[in-house]
């Protein structure tokens, strides 16, 4: 991991800012190098997700349907079937910033990824109880496809999971799946925390005031929820490392243990002329004041987390 060397004041700024860059398991605690020396992603020669995958949503806890309504929302977007216009930034053009890894593995044939929402599953009555530990999580995340599928949980705003809030918003990685037509497959699965009231400033910036650092006044979440809004965020950051690190043998930069992938490779960066404290010039809708950076399916906006191309070595915003 890059040493960070500036005052103390900055460097709490970019924990807050980084707050848990993602690893085959956890976004966990990183530094940032004052000089931003250029990135250099490896290919570990390990598998991306290709083909026709399903992502399959487990929602543990009261969510109410306006809320899995986001969710369901951002995942549809990924894969609109019209093209958006050059002038609008939309969630299908944010995620085609991943071809390119595809491409970079084989420039000739390049494997192809079509995401699709797949099954929900709702678990109102906490059958797990309302404190999780990491086992549970792969054990609701079971729950969903066992082959060509990214399984979700998503836990809601009263659920304590192991290390939420103290080492990690989310995470993603990969379980062995049952026996599917003779033959054993791994499945993706990624978990994302309702952070509202459990630790909005660290895991819902720029929708919450950061718990270090200048205390900017936080932005208006595009959906008006500053919990669901904070998890498409970590969402869209966990699925671009899926796509492209599913087992922790594809493309990230540093350590297998902590790696910096797709979108933790940029942490804090959402629009150009972004800043430690600063999100980066975004779009605002003039009639609710919110901030986004991308549409998508429904009329709906929503903020994304820059990806990092690695045919420039830069982070890519929409805006």
């Amino acid at each position: 991991m890059a040493s960070f060397v500036s005052t103390h004041l900055f460097l709490q700024l970019l924990l807050v800012i980084s707050f848990f860059h993602f690893s085959s398991a956890a976004r966990r605690l990183a530094e940032s190098d004052a000089t931003q020396q250029p990135l250099l992603f490896q290919y570990h020669n390990g598998p991306l997700l290709s083909g026709k995958i399903n992502i399959d949503l487990i929602w543990y806890g009261k969510f109410k349907p306006s809320q899995r309504a986001i969710v369901s929302d951002f995942i549809t977007s990924l894969s609109a079937s019209t093209p958006p216009t050059a002038a609008q930034a939309s969630v299908a053009t944010w995620w085609k910033t991943t071809d390119k890894y595809y491409h970079l593995v084989n420039s000739k044939k390049p494997s192809a990824l079509a995401l699709s929402l797949g099954t929900q599953i709702v678990d109102e009555t906490y059958s797990l109880g309302k404190t999780l530990s990491n086992q549970q999580i792969v054990a609701l995340a079971s729950k969903g496809g066992q082959k060509n599928a990214i399984n979700v949980v998503l836990t809601a705003a009263d659920v304590a999971v192991e290390g939420f809030c103290m080492s990690k918003c989310g995470t993603h990685g990969s379980s062995k799946g049952a026996s599917v037509d003779g033959k054993s497959y791994k499945f993706a699965y990624i978990w994302v925390g309702n952070s509202e009231t459990q630790c909005p400033g660290q895991c819902a910036w720029p929708f919450h005031q950061p718990i270090y650092g200048p205390q900017s006044p936080p932005l208006v979440a595009p959906n008006n929820d500053v919990g669901l809004d904070g998890m498409v965020v970590n969402l869209a950051s966990l699925l671009a490392g899926t796509a492209t690190n599913p087992f922790g043998n594809g493309y990230f930069q540093g350590p297998k243990e902590a790696p910096l992938e797709a979108a933790s490779a940029c942490p804090g960066v959402y629009g150009k002329g972004a800043y430690p404290g600063y999100a980066g010039d975004l779009l605002v809708d003039p009639t609710t004041g919110a901030s986004y950076n991308a549409n998508g399916a429904n009329g709906r906006k929503y903020l994304l987390p820059a990806l990092f191309d690695p045919s420039t070595q830069t982070c890519s915003t929409l805006v």
